[in-house]
């Protein structure tokens, strides 16, 4: 992301889990996980969209922290279909809360990621400790059973999407009675429209 970033490795129940961290100017508010598209075509934790949702993070003095999934550059292990992923999801939390045990936390995920982060954000509400708040970017009901989300998740969508087409992101929020933020023009990977991505981040959070 930056000539700041730090990498490191967490072992995970499948292997080492390679991750990446960004570290805002100021005295942290906050801890963001970010989940990265599908690992079994090219998704990574150095994905465009991944990265300007860390940018976003950093900006809201939020320390932003990202991962290889299993089987991943160099993450040991190999896909398990969102279950293992969303263990070791919630072991890098547990790992950085240690590193920062009065911060706050949020969610984030892109794609395969929103699906991941939904799993975990579920697992979390059972527990009695949800994340504060959730990001969704080019979520993916349709592909894989979201879980039902907080009413003040930011829902962002690709007008565009030949991935996860908008419709069916509309059928899955509309029960919840979800905003959808849609960036006109935009598809999957939102080319040539990632500056929109961390413009409403970083304003919808701060409402």
């Amino acid at each position: 992301m930056n000539a700041q970033t730090q990498r490191f490795s967490l072992q995970g129940a499948a292997g080492v889990l390679e991750c990446a961290l960004d570290l805002p100017a100021t005295t942290p508010r906050g801890i963001a996980l970010i989940g990265h598209p599908h690992p079994l075509f090219g998704g990574t934790m150095d994905n465009k969209v991944v990265h300007t949702l860390a940018r976003a993070f950093v900006a809201l003095d939020y320390v932003a922290v990202r991962m290889n999934f299993r089987g991943v550059g160099a993450s040991g292990g190999a896909y398990d279909e969102g279950a293992g992923e969303t263990d070791d999801m919630a072991q890098l939390l547990t790992y950085m809360q240690q590193q920062y045990p009065a911060l706050p936390f949020a969610l984030a995920g892109f794609s395969f990621g929103t699906f991941v982060q939904t799993q975990l954000q579920k697992r979390l509400e059972e527990q009695g400790t949800p994340a504060e708040r959730l990001v969704l970017v080019g979520s993916a009901p349709g592909k894989w059973p979201l879980q039902t989300v907080p009413a003040d998740t930011i829902l962002i969508h690709g007008e565009l999407d030949e991935t996860i087409p908008l419709i069916d992101v509309f059928d899955w929020a509309r029960p919840q009675d979800l905003p959808v933020v849609v960036v006109p023009g935009a598809d999957h990977f939102f080319g040539r429209k990632l500056h929109h991505i961390k413009n409403h981040v970083v304003a919808m959070w701060r409402r």
